[in-house]
């Protein structure tokens, strides 16, 4: 009898891997495991594969591709919008930023009547005051949501550019055809925002010339505060408004003198590049596939095979990679539950987009069917708040 009731309690309080899996009629995907794929689909301006393994024992990565109409009204433009948005400290702000940040870029576009870096910047900045209210909001019954933040990368193909925006360091990869020795050319789209890069902390220490604890090195790992490795992000209010940095807040996210200006940013780095016909596919993917592969790696893995699979290609080669280094094999990496995993890898999210150059040319006015498609896992109803789990260190 007791065991019986054990094994309710374990079912109720740790979801088994087939259960709270995101189902939608539109992505189509499959679960192996802790791993999700949709191995091929298209989008206005191409194919695209993508692919998310889970790590954590709530998956903190959250991505969508969303192809068709960029607007609110049905007249354009058209294009593709992909986002991976890499969670910490919980789900609850990757999940956020995946149910707004696109609403309010249609929003922008409608308003402005066409894609812009402004209208990028806008869409991030409704995204980053949203979530400050819903903490605001949420401050007396769950304060630790003030502690929780997301990177926010986003890639938007409209007409011949693609727009590339970037909080944190997830990154985006280009890669382009060299006619002359069928190679492939690895090219990155995105600027991170990782303190381990010396320019971030130059900049950070320009900002704040009187705290001379604004970087710190800690077990070898260069952190803001000595709290968080990145320096740009949604969320994170704890670090952004001084009136969150206090008690109730869990200790370790307190800081010892209170801060006048925010510490971290909300302001996206934004890029647009000019696509060209030996422009063939861009890969997005949340830090966890560069800790374990280069970009050139990374593009020479989708140049050399077929388009089909190419996210779960290099999510596995990824996994190969973090067993190698753990000295296992890969099949028995594969058999660690979700949390225990976290110890060997992070949750890993890919899009590979593939452009077709004749689809570019013309895309952005041609009406097409809307594509709308989120990376799975297992996840809980995106209305509710992740059970309050005992802290563990701010990554980013």
């Amino acid at each position: 009898m007791l065991s019986r009731l054990m094994n309710l309690l374990k079912a109720c309080f740790r979801p088994r891997s087939d259960r709270f899996i995101h189902k939608n009629a539109d992505t189509g995907g499959h679960q192996d495991g802790l791993l999700w794929y949709k191995d091929t689909g298209q989008h206005v301006n191409g194919e695209f594969s993508m692919a998310v393994v889970q790590a954590n024992n709530l998956l903190e990565d959250q991505s969508q591709l969303e192809s068709g109409c960029l607007s609110t009204h049905e007249s354009g433009p058209y294009g593709t919008f992909v986002g991976v948005y890499d969670g910490h400290g919980g789900p609850e702000t990757s999940r956020y930023v995946n149910d707004h940040l696109f609403q309010h870029l249609k929003r922008f576009t409608y308003e402005q009547q066409s894609m812009s870096v402004d209208v990028i910047r806008k869409a991030y900045q409704a995204t980053e005051e949203g979530f400050l209210s819903l903490v605001a909001r949420q401050w007396p019954m769950t304060p630790q949501l003030a502690a929780v933040g997301s990177c926010c990368l986003v890639g938007v193909v409209c007409g011949t550019n693609l727009y590339v925006a970037n909080l944190g360091d997830s990154r985006a990869v280009l890669g382009r055809a060299i006619k002359e020795t069928e190679e492939y050319l690895a090219i990155q789209l995105s600027a991170e925002h990782n303190a381990c890069i010396e320019s971030v902390r130059q900049e950070l220490q320009l900002l704040h010339p009187d705290d001379s604890q604004i970087v710190v090195l800690k077990h070898n790992v260069w952190r803001v505060k000595g709290l968080i490795q990145i320096s740009r992000s949604i969320g994170d209010v704890y670090l952004k408004k001084a009136e969150f940095n206090r008690e109730p807040l869990y200790p370790k996210f307190r800081l010892r003198e209170p801060f006048k200006k925010p510490i971290l940013s909300a302001d996206p780095s934004i890029s647009v590049h000019k696509l060209l016909p030996h422009d063939k596919f861009a890969i997005f993917a949340s830090d966890g596939l560069w800790e374990h592969l280069t970009n050139q790696e990374a593009v020479d893995i989708v140049q050399k095979h077929s388009r089909t699979g190419s996210a779960r290609r290099l999510v596995k080669t990824a996994l190969q990679e973090a067993a190698k280094k753990r000295e296992m094999r890969y099949s028995d990496l594969k058999k660690i539950d979700r949390g225990v995993r976290r110890h060997f890898h992070d949750d890993i999210t890919v899009i590979v987009l593939f452009l077709d150059s004749n689809l570019i040319s013309k895309a952005s006015s041609v009406k097409g069917p809307n594509i709308s498609v989120r990376g799975g896992g297992i996840n809980f109803p995106s209305n509710t708040l992740a059970p309050c789990t005992t802290p563990t260190e701010t990554t980013g």
